[in-house]
């Protein structure tokens, strides 16, 4: 799924999150791409029957309507979309109003059930599940005195379990001998090995249908006899991608294995943002091809300077269009999500709006149509945060700096 278009279902889901009823009347229905879409109206058909013996009246009214706005849409179907569809049906407050919404949702990925679903609000986890990140790689750090197993998923690196060794130091104690005290310290690393082997295991081994690779970090030679000692799961030791040098072996050494590790992550969202934002803050240190705010990147934009657009995923504003009804005048400004505005004319005149657009769609089709490169960043990893924070979410890499 393209970033544009992972936004745009995420927004959706969003928005149809806040839609409540009054009662159980908000009808969700799940149709996998295998149904008969016969067999689906069939059923609507006998709900509708059983609809008409609710008590109450409005919900009684209001499911009944929702049915059959949903049967009339089957009807433009002979099967269902390529990925199934999803349609929502029944009464929502908007404003404070009561309005009747029906909608049909084709999502990036194939309904996984046939559902029909009455509730006071949508229902809507199994959609959400399509948005969770799917790429997971396993993180070992290792030395002869801890070890930490983390996960990195999507943009995000967690910290899973921790292990601390009773190995002892290079020097003897007084009174034993050198080959004995060899020979005790040995036992006690192979012990630790198997301890972290343990350790990582319980950790790793419920995502192994989802690990592209696991990567094992730490200094020589420690890590290589980990890795070589077989002290993982048979299924997870088959699924080591990489051995990499890292100083700590905390919390902060998954970070170290993460960045050691770059071209293994390569296409990876996490790595892809660092390198976007570290040729952005280059271009800012030197005063040179980058952008940020708004106003600014709006203006680089019409010029057809900007190579590639950032955008923060956690943007909730929306850019709307206002117009004189007395003498057409038009005036565009940028608002929080839902954020209501009285514009005045200067005619003295109250403005109509006309059109309200997510600021995020606007700018990517905007950028999109003079041959700029769009990227979404997640405020999930620090790179995206700084975006958000500190560059207002909106931050551009130009190609030229016109005079």
């Amino acid at each position: 799924m393209s970033s544009k278009l992972q936004y745009e279902f995420k927004r959706k889901l969003e928005e149809l999150e806040k839609y409540k009823g009054r009662g159980t009347e908000l009808i969700t229905l799940y149709i996998p791409p295998d149904k008969n879409i016969a067999d689906v109206a069939s059923q609507l058909r006998s709900e509708l029957s059983q609809a008409s013996n609710i008590k109450s009246k409005q919900t009684r009214t209001n499911v009944m309507a929702g049915l059959e706005a949903i049967l009339q849409r089957l009807k433009m179907y002979k099967k269902p979309p390529e990925h199934g569809m999803v349609i929502i049906s029944g009464v929502v407050e908007v404003n404070g109003k009561q309005k009747h919404i029906t909608e049909i949702i084709e999502p990036p990925e194939p309904v996984p059930l046939y559902k029909y679903h009455c509730d006071s609000s949508f229902y809507l986890e199994p959609l959400k599940e399509m948005l969770k990140e799917k790429d997971i790689y396993g993180l070992i750090v290792i030395d002869r005195r801890e070890a930490t197993v983390g996960i990195l998923k999507g943009r995000r690196i967690e910290a899973l379990s921790r292990a601390t060794s009773m190995v002892p130091g290079k020097h003897r104690q007084g009174g034993q001998s050198s080959v004995r005290f060899e020979r005790l310290r040995e036992i006690a690393i192979h012990e630790f090995y198997k301890k972290v082997g343990e350790k990582a295991t319980e950790a790793l081994l419920p995502y192994k249908d989802q690990l592209l690779g696991i990567l094992i970090g730490g200094p020589s030679p420690t890590k290589e006899e980990f890795y070589e000692g077989n002290y993982l799961h048979h299924e997870l030791q088959k699924k080591v991608v990489g051995l990499f040098d890292v100083s700590y072996t905390d919390e902060s050494g998954l970070y170290e294995l993460v960045e050691k590790a770059e071209d293994v992550l390569q296409e990876l969202d996490l790595m892809k943002e660092k390198r976007l934002m570290n040729r952005f803050l280059k271009e800012i240190a030197k005063d040179g091809l980058a952008a940020y705010g708004e106003e600014e990147v709006r203006k680089y934009i019409a010029l057809g300077a900007v190579d590639t657009l950032l955008l923060s995923e956690d943007l909730r504003l929306e850019r709307v269009k206002y117009r004189c009804p007395k003498c057409g005048k038009e005036l565009e400004v940028t608002l929080r999500f839902k954020g209501e505005s009285k514009q005045m004319c200067e005619c003295g005149v109250e403005m109509e709006e006309v059109e309200r657009r997510d600021i995020i769609l606007e700018l990517s089709e905007l950028a999109e149509s003079t041959g700029a490169k769009v990227e979404f960043l997640s405020t999930e990893s620090e790179e995206g945060a700084m975006l958000y924070n500190a560059f207002g979410g909106i931050a551009a890499i130009l190609r030229f700096k016109p005079d």
